[in-house]
């Protein structure tokens, strides 16, 4: 009888505990990859900012471009928002990272979040962008001087 009892006071308690419906996370920054050597790019004159390199695979042309950290920039019908862009101290071995959210924009479509997350200049293939017509790949961090527009290769 004292376990039946203690069983209903078990699944009562449980059951209350279950309805209760859990916050949402508060937004928080992307968390850094795991490596101590990343930094921020040393301040200097100009704006922090991703170098990228965009393929548009139906003209078969290359763009360089500098997306600036915290803001849109476009290519084609793709948004890109930089979140942050590191790059490794001195003494170690070259590297850029940077955090991308990338939302296609197709014309007469609802908008579409395509990546999200850490992009490796060393290793594009690590975590890259599945497009149909574009790809996208981080060049370096860097202190962009005002803005000049894209180029095409």
């Amino acid at each position: 009888m004292r376990g039946l009892i203690a069983f209903a006071v078990l699944a009562a308690s449980i059951g209350a505990a279950s309805a209760q419906t859990p916050l949402p996370p508060p937004q928080q920054p992307p968390q850094r990859p795991g490596n101590a050597n990343l930094r921020p790019v040393p301040d200097g004159p100009g704006i922090r900012s991703a170098e990228l390199q965009g393929l548009d695979k139906v003209t078969a042309r290359t763009q360089r471009f500098y997306a600036p950290v915290g803001k849109s920039t476009r290519f084609g019908t793709l948004e890109i928002t930089v979140s942050d862009c590191l790059v490794n101290v001195p003494e170690a071995p070259p590297e850029s990272v940077a955090h991308l959210t990338i939302v296609d924009h197709k014309p007469g479509q609802a908008e579409e979040k395509l990546f999200a997350g850490w992009m490796f200049a060393s290793t594009p293939s690590l975590s890259a962008l599945d497009h149909g017509v574009y790809d996208l790949r981080v060049l370096s961090c860097t202190m962009a001087q005002g803005s000049s527009p894209p180029s095409s290769r």
